[in-house]
């Protein structure tokens, strides 16, 4: 009996000492803390802003003056006055056609009209005297009339033989060379004053009651990607396209140095609409299929945490981001180190953090 005792009394002991060892350890792991450290991020306050509403197109750029020059009748090209890409005046001779029939035929309606004018100024005197009846006075009178007119014919002929620079401008590559027979309407070359450029383009309809001539608009050209070139709305046309529902419009290049007609140009027309828009940095806003998000940041309990929150986005523009709907202006948001973020995380701030 005794030894039964000291066996019941042993395990007593030697599980109790148990006990008091594992009731020592979870009453120290209960008083740890094992909340998450706090999460380093950036941070800024969304900010209200003045944004001018604009709208982007993209456009060809034109001469305000550019032809394509071609022949008004056939020939043989036997002189050209201009080299490809040479500046000429208005009036310049610039190509020549065969022309020696018609300069032959001039000479012989010359003699022609000579003649008709002394024979019509001899009767003139003659029908003062009565010395001639009426009828050969009248006569007379015609074949001058007749004389002037072919021979007027005949120098317009001559010009058609003749290609001059309509204005002043800068002459393309030749599609033609001395000794080509050409037919009428064939292509000779281009004519551009590139002094002053337009730019058409197109906008839906419903832009219509936001545009009137004289809006500002900025425009870029892949041919200097670094340089914004000033423009001004001149015109609206006057119809919409039925086919697309577009409007055309043109603008006016008041810098054209180095731009050539042709080439491409994308638009930023200032719609002279300014409106207040929230703006975050665009480094804020998290992209995913689920939406936009943004972790707003506050403060409680001597702790800053954040939550996530759905936003619509608008335009960015010089690194800010436009917040239409679900932030207000002043409140706080993460900008660096939204990817380490979750709801109700703590964070501690520090602006020298990067991406």
């Amino acid at each position: 009996m005794r030894a039964y005792l000291f066996i019941v009394l042993l395990l007593l002991l030697i599980f109790g000492s148990i006990a008091a060892f594992l009731y020592d350890k979870f009453s120290t792991l209960a008083g740890m803390d094992f909340t998450p450290p706090p999460i380093t991020i950036a941070a800024a306050t969304a900010q209200s802003s003045l944004w001018p509403a604009e709208l982007e197109a993209v456009g060809t750029i034109r001469a305000a003056r550019g032809v394509q020059l071609s022949a008004e009748t056939s020939g043989e090209v036997i002189v050209i006055n201009v080299k490809s890409g040479e500046r000429v005046n208005a009036g310049q001779s610039i190509l020549t056609l065969n022309n020696g029939k018609e300069r032959a035929g001039r000479l012989r309606e010359q003699a022609n009209l000579k003649l008709a004018r002394q024979l019509y100024e001899r009767d003139a005197r003659l029908v003062k005297q009565k010395s001639i009846p009426q009828s050969q006075y009248d006569r007379s009178l015609a074949d001058l009339e007749g004389a002037i007119a072919q021979l007027a014919q005949t120098d317009a002929q001559l010009d058609d033989k003749r290609i001059v620079a309509p204005f002043d401008g800068t002459i393309g590559i030749f599609k033609v060379k001395v000794g080509d027979y050409i037919e009428s309407g064939t292509p000779i070359t281009n004519l551009q004053d590139l002094s002053e450029l337009e730019i058409d383009f197109s906008v839906p309809d419903r832009y219509y009651p936001s545009l009137r001539p004289g809006l500002k608009i900025a425009v870029h050209v892949s041919a200097f990607p670094e340089r914004v070139l000033e423009a001004t709305l001149s015109a609206l046309d006057s119809t919409v396209d039925s086919g697309t529902r577009n409007l055309m419009l043109r603008a006016s290049l008041e810098d054209s140095d180095g731009i050539l007609p042709g080439m491409f140009a994308r638009l930023v027309i200032d719609l002279d609409q300014p409106t207040r828009v929230v703006t975050v940095p665009e480094t804020a806003v998290s992209y995913s299929l689920h939406g936009n998000t943004i972790y707003v940041l506050s403060q409680g309990k001597g702790q800053t945490t954040v939550q996530p929150r759905v936003v619509k986005t608008g335009a960015t523009r010089d690194g800010q981001t436009a917040i239409l709907e679900g932030l207000l202006s002043s409140e706080w948001v993460a900008t660096v180190g939204q990817n380490k973020l979750y709801r109700g995380a703590r964070v501690t701030i520090d602006d020298t953090v990067k991406l």
